[in-house]
């Protein structure tokens, strides 16, 4: 017999805290590179920018407002048959990243947007002077100038992930949520509601002493 902790087995415990991982990590990882796109094409299409194109600018801008503007449990809901069109169902942690994805990369393009408009504009005018190209000014200037900010930008991001990966457990994503909804609400379970809200809190103070030391460093080095 397994043994139980919380009135619930070490599998389950295991199993839900690692389908958490899976849905932050995975979001994380391709909303960041979404995230990124979309703030360069911010930075960069505005008005007055490296490679203006207000057209551009402007429906970029639209849709991170329009997504950014739909809470994420509504957004999970409205979704599912793009989700269950890509993963082929709407159940489970890998079909949960389809919703993470969409909901992430416009709420870090925007923390990463505002993290590269505070580079000194005097620096991009030294890299049109040098006849730099786009990509390079990206690439040697815009991305490592900003590094330190984008990193807590990305600490905010994941926090957001954290909690919106605990919704999707309540329509069948798995984790940490369905871990306190299905086995710690419906159940009147006490402890382990209280529980998973502390493996919550530590993990989250964890990940921002993280960013924080991480940003500060990069800060220092720059």
């Amino acid at each position: 017999m397994d043994q139980q902790y919380f009135g619930v087995s070490l599998e389950k415990l295991l199993t839900s805290g690692g389908q958490t991982l899976y849905m932050v990590a995975w979001s994380l990882i391709i909303g960041t590179i979404i995230g990124i796109i979309l703030a360069l094409i911010l930075v960069l299409c505005r008005k007055g920018g490296l490679a203006e194109n207000r057209i551009l600018y402007n429906i970029v801008s639209i849709y991170i407002n329009i997504v950014r503007s739909i809470p994420f449990v509504i957004l999970l809901v409205a979704i599912m048959p793009l989700t269950r069109t890509i993963v082929g169902t709407t159940i489970g942690s890998t079909a949960s990243l389809v919703p993470l994805v969409i909901y992430i990369s416009p709420y870090l393009a925007r923390l990463m947007e505002n993290s590269l408009l505070e580079i000194n504009p005097g620096i991009l005018e030294a890299t049109e002077a040098m006849g730099a190209t786009t990509w390079q000014t990206i690439r040697y200037f815009l991305l490592p100038e900003t590094l330190g900010s984008i990193v807590l930008a990305l600490t905010t991001g994941t926090i957001g992930l954290l909690g919106a990966s605990a919704m999707a457990g309540y329509v069948g994503g798995g984790g940490v949520g369905d871990l306190a909804l299905t086995y710690g609400y419906q159940r009147m379970n006490t402890p382990l509601m209280i529980f998973t809200v502390v493996v919550l809190v530590i993990f989250v103070q964890i990940l921002q002493f993280a960013g924080n030391t991480i940003s500060r460093k990069l800060r220092q080095h720059k």
